[in-house]
């Protein structure tokens, strides 16, 4: 009998094949199952050799490593995430994914299995933006599990599924702006207004400094953002991205106003915040969050109105005044252009507007040329249309 060149055959008391192989660690190791044929096993080693000689080959023993252990290890690993990135992600895991798919093994996870996953998050009345979130971190967990060598492929591809698709918030008017802003507490009209003018975030107005702001100039530097984490902890950090960092230049309107909240409310020193709560102490959305209730209701507007859709309605008003998508990336403080490109909507004033520039640049031009409508002397007119 041939000795193979590569593992181990033998015919078990059952009728069937065993075969067995070493790994690349040295570990004697067998096949997952047992086979009706020689053959059948024979064909089973060669694959398993191929695997080894080009690298492909996964230890059966790291496959096998339950989703919600390798995931937990995934979040620790990262220790440059932000603190609401974080609680986010063990939200995410401790919620949505580990309750159904935590105890599985990486290798056992198959696209049917996650198809029905997310559909059972869905089924039971999960937001499609908080199952699209979920979704997207098991497929960033996984990605890695491919890159360490522990699945062979990302069984993540549902095509859309990891896309947030947010119903769209309203647009308020100026006057609606200004109604909230004169029905609010006096130290927060500033906010409302700033919010709406310069489409910053609750957590860059929460981290604003003195410092921060130039009236004369009429800027604002965005550099720190504050984040409330589930514990309440208060914690001043860097903004949400790389792009968030960026300087805004304000409209006339707001200047008199934030001047005005600056001698009343802002303490002396660089570092004093501009938005603070009655006691001097940083803003908290949960107590603010009453006195903008009672706002709204004061301006007769939906109670379903959020403090974030003035960023929404800033970032309009930017692009019904002619900003182009690189001018709505660097004001809204995005490095991707998907979360700009929504406000570039095509309005029929704003097409109006662009066709009577239009026919202006272009009588510029005929008159630039010395080209008269009413006369085809050398047969170069512009033509006429023929009314049909």
């Amino acid at each position: 009998m041939t000795k193979r060149r590569f593992g181990r055959i033998r015919k078990l008391p059952s009728g069937r094949f065993q075969a067995r192989y070493p790994g690349p660690d040295g570990v004697d190791r067998p096949a997952p199952n047992t086979f009706p044929t020689k053959t059948d096993a024979s064909r089973w080693l060669i694959n398993k050799e191929a695997e080894l000689l080009s690298k492909r080959w996964i230890d059966p023993a790291l496959a096998a490593t339950p989703l919600e252990t390798y995931a937990r290890k995934w979040i620790d690993e990262r220790p440059g995430l932000r603190p609401k990135t974080l609680v986010l992600y063990n939200g995410l895991l401790r919620n949505h994914i580990a309750p159904t798919l935590g105890e599985e093994p990486l290798n056992t996870l198959t696209p049917p299995m996650l198809r029905t996953w997310r559909k059972s998050l869905l089924d039971g009345g999960l937001g499609p933006v908080t199952t699209a979130k979920a979704y997207r971190l098991l497929r960033s967990i996984l990605t890695t599990a491919v890159e360490d060598r522990m699945i062979e492929f990302n069984p993540c591809y549902i095509k859309g599924a990891a896309t947030e698709k947010s119903p769209e918030r309203p647009t308020l008017t100026l006057a609606e702006v200004y109604r909230i802003a004169s029905g609010i507490a006096p130290r927060y009209r500033a906010l409302v207004l700033l919010a709406a003018m310069g489409s910053l975030r609750w957590g860059e107005l929460a981290g604003l400094q003195r410092r921060d702001v130039s009236l004369s100039r009429g800027v604002v530097k965005v550099r720190r953002a504050a984040v409330e984490l589930p514990t309440g902890e208060l914690r001043i950090g860097p903004p949400k991205s790389d792009a968030g960092v960026r300087d805004i230049h304000l409209p006339e309107l707001v200047i008199e106003d934030l001047r005005l909240h600056f001698e009343i409310y802002v303490k002396p020193g660089a570092e004093s915040h501009v938005f603070t709560g009655p006691k001097g102490a940083l803003l908290r959305r949960s107590n603010f969050q009453r006195a903008w209730s009672k706002a709204v209701t004061a301006a007769e507007l939906p109670g379903t109105i959020h403090f974030h859709d003035l960023r929404h309605t800033g970032n309009n008003w930017a692009a019904e005044a002619g900003a182009t998508l690189a001018d709505l990336m660097q004001r809204m403080g995005h490095a991707s252009t998907r979360a700009a490109v929504r406000y570039i909507h095509t309005r029929d004033s704003r097409q109006r507007f662009l066709a009577q520039a239009m026919s202006e640049h272009l009588d510029g031009l005929r008159d630039d040329d010395g080209t008269d409508q009413d006369e085809d002397d050398e047969g170069d007119a512009l033509p006429v249309a023929s009314g049909t």
